[in-house]
């Protein structure tokens, strides 16, 4: 392969933007759920994360065949179509153990993007023993953490792109990785709503220590 053939554009380097746009839409609106609280939530959350892993493949190792410039172009669109099947799966897992109620951006942030991003939430999340403890973000913070969250991910891309130079290989290696990075969600969210999480208000600006001592003001616990 030609040494222009490889090329990175800049736009797919650079744009972070338009990523962390796309980051507060789907934390700023959880979705709705068919799911009824279960008596095997466990099992249930498994089988969720089953289809929503398939679903991911299948999607993503669609939108990755089109090759060379055209494939740049499907890049966004990929992460997009992906998000949103994997922040339908929390909210249906959530629901499976009951605590659709207890969801918001925060816990939603943690879910889709913990394992991409862990160092972006340091002073967001301080895990107490079993138990997290979140703070409750302002817009300003939400937008901070997306930014952070949204380098990484365009990090990432770089390589996803490089890829759609090789039509097939490149869409099954993607549609493997989409697999992958949903059971990361899931885990994540089995996890959480497995546990126990409490959600603080904090003023805005003021950050969580990370001795996990902050008083809580507002505090609602969720048990196992």
């Amino acid at each position: 392969m030609s040494q222009r053939s490889t090329q990175v554009p800049a736009v797919i380097t650079d744009d972070h933007s338009r990523i962390t746009q796309a980051i507060l839409d789907f934390v700023s609106r959880i979705p709705d759920s068919k799911v009824d609280n279960s008596p095997d939530p466990a099992t249930e959350a498994r089988r969720l994360a089953n289809r929503a892993a398939q679903r991911a493949a299948l999607t993503a190792g669609s939108l990755a065949l089109p090759p060379g410039p055209m494939g740049w172009l499907t890049i966004l669109p990929e992460l997009v179509a992906i998000w949103k099947i994997q922040a339908q799966m929390v909210s249906d897992i959530a629901a499976a153990y009951g605590k659709h109620a207890d969801l918001g951006r925060e816990q939603m942030l943690w879910c889709l993007f913990r394992h991409t991003a862990a160092q972006a939430f340091r002073d967001l999340v301080v895990r107490m023993g079993d138990r997290l403890l979140f703070r409750r973000m302002s817009y300003k913070v939400a937008e901070h953490v997306a930014k952070r969250i949204g380098v990484k991910i365009s990090q990432r891309a770089v390589g996803k792109g490089v890829s759609r130079w090789l039509p097939v290989v490149g869409a099954l290696g993607v549609g493997a990785y989409a697999y992958y990075d949903t059971g990361q969600v899931a885990s994540t969210a089995i996890a959480m709503f497995g546990g126990e999480f409490d959600t603080e208000a904090a003023p805005e600006g003021e950050a969580l220590p990370h001795d996990g001592k902050h008083p809580v003001r507002r505090k609602t616990s969720h048990h196992a």
